[in-house]
């Protein structure tokens, strides 16, 4: 495992809710990360973000960590949950407070 795949499992494992996405949750600078944001801040919960944009190893050792090409991307307790689209359907059906509230 490179340098970068190492720091980014430490941060994943390190923070029960965490989102890799472009710009910061004060300051989104995509559209999908500031949905992804907003949900998150709507359903209250903590969570802690790493902006890509300002480390391009960063940006490809997320890429290569989850093995999923698009940006942003959730992680609970651990496990990568999805990007903006599925964290949007998980939301609609109901079972992203679940997944929050409830990490296995």
């Amino acid at each position: 495992m490179s340098e970068i795949q190492e720091k980014i499992k430490e941060d994943i494992e390190s923070h029960p809710v965490i989102l890799f996405m472009k710009g910061s949750k004060l300051m989104p600078v995509c559209g999908f990360s500031g949905k992804v944001v907003e949900i998150l801040n709507q359903m209250g919960v903590e969570f802690e973000t790493r902006d890509i944009l300002q480390d391009e190893t960063l940006r490809q050792g997320i890429k290569e960590y989850s093995n999923w090409p698009t940006l942003p991307q959730l992680y609970v307790g651990g496990k990568f949950i999805g990007g903006c689209d599925i964290v949007v359907q998980l939301h609609e059906e109901g079972k992203l407070k679940e997944i929050l509230w409830h990490p296995h």
